[in-house]
């Protein structure tokens, strides 16, 4: 899977405008309403990840934020499966 270009990035991400890109990187936090909405959000995204063998970085902090940073570290970059990952991680958050 080919790294995207800054230009396709930008565009995808008019749509998903919560979402911030920075160098390689597509990242979000998100701000559940206690610790275990947090930790269950976390299984969520992991059982998702796993099945698509796409895993990002995942950061729990204060209790009830998850920091999550997509990138395709075999591709030095931000490819179409991390927009993949991404809408499903927007549509879990959203159930």
């Amino acid at each position: 899977m080919a790294k995207l270009t800054e230009e396709i990035i930008r565009d995808r991400l008019e749509i998903h405008c919560e979402w911030n890109y920075s160098g390689d990187f597509l990242f979000k936090e998100y701000i559940c309403k206690d610790f275990s909405r947090a930790i269950a959000f976390i299984v969520e995204i992991g059982i998702e990840s796993e099945k698509m063998d796409h895993h990002p970085d995942i950061l729990l902090h204060s209790w009830n934020r998850v920091k999550v940073t997509l990138s395709t570290h075999s591709e030095g970059g931000v490819t179409e499966k991390d927009f993949e990952l991404l809408t499903k991680i927007e549509k879990i958050k959203n159930d």
